[in-house]
């Protein structure tokens, strides 16, 4: 397996692995006097990549001719020929020992000839006609052998083709108008020039990779994304635009069309591959199992990779999975990999998915398979096929816990992959993190989620496919700056109708009193979500509890910031309207592992917020937790970190005291496990691999659990929280 190194002098290789956020990787400058304006840029470009240092630190020898060994020696390192490595004699007597690897390399490759078969006229100067021929050569540019002539008028037949490819190719236009100079000799700054406005002939390309993930049918912002893809596109001929995984499941476009209108938006967008999250498999527990995946397959107008998920147990996928890496691939249709022709390189994407989806999804006759051993198959593969530039698109999380998989882990553990396009954990990585594990480094980048932004990022590759600059960042989808493209609106219009009709629609359940998500902006001691249990806050904690236990039934325990709870819902008819407003956001479902120690310390800083004067109880916390599964008991007026009194967790039909030894399973959202509103302890938890992310949105969770109950809610306010220091709560409970 090929090992690869950046040549940005920016990142220093580890001996161990590490992860890093680094800068953008920028090519070395050289400092040479005798280099003008109009050589700067193509001098640089041969000094970054060692293709020649010049004379001294301080002499380029721009106008000096070239010898034909010395322009041998600059194009086989230009196209990245090995120096070390034992080529066929090309049967030259005159090539001197510094210069016999390269004009063996280029003879071996059809690149170059000599004078004669003994002679290779390595002390001769090089001509323009004769550079046109080798560069065209080189480049495997459309030679086209009718060419007798050109607009040049010294340039004869047998050089005429060479120099009409170069012209075509934006090499090279000449002297002047008629004149190529063909029988003048090169200069090292022309020499310079030819092979930077070469480059990408000789197998240097500045890609750029557009990216997307768990956007989870929140397709609002669709139109806007297009128009920003659009313009790059126009800006970066050379691009790829890659989806991470979890299209499925979320918004209320997913309830009304399962994919239909995700699909109809990302062949919009003209996605080039896309690879399968957890969520694409949550209805595989429907009497119809995945038949919506597989029509989100065949509709799309691109391809899938997955290289550990087997679909070959499922009749709904016959025929439309392939286990290996194709570069005839074809829309619609499912591969370990792809190799992408970008503008005649080629550009490897393989798939991987969490290995934990079968726990937390509806995986049915889909079977998983090891990330590490499948990722390594995947590159030797691609390797067999001379791809150098390879990127995984991912599905296990930037850094979800190794119990499973995670993408610090693949780069760490997989040589040979460039580029790592993950999602999962809905994390915002826009300035690029570089795992280095010995000469292997590898770019990780992920986009958020819910189409917030498109991720970019541009990467430069030498022919090795070696990375020899990068730079990344996320663009934020501002959809009241932003213009939408109009035909990607035309596109969504008729979903978008579709859902208002939803989203006023009842979900079959009626609330005989207010559930409470009132607001004490002021801090007067009254009733608010973010310093008392509300009634509301109880529901929402004892829906995200029971489907917590569909998951993981040791589950026992659930908390919600308040800060999460927006709006409160009137009495009456409830819609789908009504419970977005009160979880906007889309906050999917966590369970963590904590201690008893951990989980007291987690309550106290929920209750640390600064006390109302004259003994009104606490004021205001988004982080102040609503709880099921528990009852606790707390004192405003003790300091903080020192304000719980007594907890108790029911098991079965009882409450028992804590255990500060004991591990507890407790759901909550994401936010808050990732240790969002400062809670450091489920920080830490989640660090360490000890949360688990089943995904499920609240607000379906919500709707699920209500459905369960019987006649209307009248949830009420139970002293599952209770402040010692007030005999009446905040929200008007009496304790004495």
């Amino acid at each position: 397996m090929q090992s690869k190194k950046f040549l940005a002098t920016s990142i220093v290789a580890a001996a161990a692995a590490v992860a890093v956020a680094t800068p953008s990787a920028s090519a070395a400058t050289s400092t040479f006097k005798d280099v003008s304006t109009n050589y700067q840029a193509a001098v640089d470009f041969l000094y970054t990549h060692a293709i020649t240092r010049g004379y001294t630190p301080d002499q380029f020898g721009t106008t000096d001719s070239v010898k034909r060994a010395d322009a041998a020696v600059l194009i086989a390192n230009a196209l990245g020929f090995d120096p070390n490595k034992a080529y066929k004699d090309a049967g030259f007597k005159d090539v001197p020992a510094r210069s016999k690897w390269a004009v063996n390399a280029l003879v071996e490759a059809k690149i170059i000839d000599g004078l004669n078969a003994n002679e290779f006229g390595s002390d001769e100067l090089l001509t323009r006609n004769q550079m046109a021929k080798v560069l065209a050569n080189a480049g495997k540019l459309s030679i086209d052998n009718n060419v007798k002539s050109t607009q040049f008028k010294d340039v004869n037949s047998n050089f005429a083709k060479y120099v009409e490819a170069l012209v075509k190719a934006s090499v090279t236009q000449g002297k002047s108008d008629t004149n190529f100079g063909a029988y003048d000799n090169v200069t090292r700054g022309e020499i310079a020039l030819f092979l930077y406005r070469a480059q990408e002939s000789l197998g240097f390309i500045d890609l750029m990779v557009m990216h997307m993930n768990d956007h989870h049918a929140y397709l609002s912002t669709f139109p806007y994304v297009s128009t920003v893809v659009n313009e790059l596109r126009s800006e970066h001929k050379n691009n790829v635009l890659l989806h991470a995984g979890d299209a499925f499941s979320g918004d209320l476009y997913f309830n009304a069309f399962h994919g239909a209108a995700d699909v109809a938006m990302m062949n919009q967008l003209g996605f080039d591959a896309m690879t399968f999250g957890n969520h694409e498999f949550d209805l595989g527990s429907s009497a119809e199992g995945h038949l919506k995946l597989q029509e989100f397959v065949k509709a799309a107008k691109f391809p899938f990779v997955s290289a550990n998920v087997d679909f070959s147990k499922d009749k709904l996928f016959d025929g439309l999975q392939t286990r290996n890496v194709s570069a005839n691939y074809k829309d619609g249709q499912i591969y370990d990999g792809i190799v992408i022709n970008v503008n005649g390189q080629k550009v490897g994407v393989f798939g991987l998915t969490t290995e934990e989806t079968p726990t937390i999804s509806s995986t049915g006759e889909v079977k998983f398979e090891n990330y590490i051993e499948r990722a390594k198959a995947s590159v030797k593969a691609f390797e067999a096929q001379g791809v150098n530039k390879i990127i995984a698109l991912t599905h296990i999380g930037f850094d979800d816990s190794l119990v499973w998989d995670n993408d610090q882990e693949l780069a760490k553990q997989v040589a040979g992959i460039d580029i790592i396009v993950g999602g999962h954990t809905h994390s915002s990585i826009g300035e690029p993190v570089v795992v280095i594990n010995g000469n292997s480094p590898t770019i990780i980048v992920q986009a958020n989620e819910y189409g917030k932004v498109l991720g970019t990022l541009d990467v430069k590759f030498n022919p090795k496919g070696e990375i020899y600059s990068h730079a990344g960042k996320l663009i934020t989808i501002d959809t009241k700056e932003m213009k939408a493209d109009k035909k990607a609106a035309d596109i969504l219009a008729p979903f978008t109708e579709k859902v208002k009709e939803i989203k006023e629609e009842s979900i079959g359940s009626k609330a005989s009193v207010l559930l409470d998500g009132n607001r004490d902006t002021n801090n007067e001691g009254l009733s608010s979500v973010r310093h008392n249990e509300t009634n509301l806050g109880n529901l929402i904690t004892d829906a995200m509890l029971w489907k917590a236990k569909s998951i993981n039934d040791k589950t026992t325990i659930a908390i919600q910031n308040g800060g999460g709870i927006r709006e409160s819902i009137a009495e009456g008819d409830i819609t789908t309207g009504d419970v977005l407003k009160v979880m906007p956001y889309g906050n999917a479902l966590a369970i963590a592992e904590l201690s008893g120690a951990d989980l007291l310390a987690t309550l106290e800083h929920g209750i640390g917020a600064d006390v109302i004067d004259g003994g009104k109880g606490l004021k205001e916390s988004g982080g102040f937790l609503h709880v099921s599964g528990m009852k606790f008991t707390y004192d405003s007026t003790k300091a903080k970190g020192e304000r719980v009194q007594s907890v108790q967790i029911l098991e079965g039909d009882k409450y028992v005291d804590l255990d500060k030894t004991k591990t507890y399973f407790i759901a909550t959202n994401v936010f808050t496990a990732k240790g969002g509103d400062g809670f450091t302890h489920l920080g830490n938890a989640y660090k360490a691999g000890k949360v688990s992310e089943p995904g499920f949105v609240d607000y379906e969770n919500f709707i699920e659990y209500v459905k369960t109950l019987e006649g209307d809610l009248t949830p009420e306010i139970e002293g599952r929280i209770i402040d010692v220091s007030l005999a009446t709560q905040q929200n008007g409970y009496k304790t004495k």
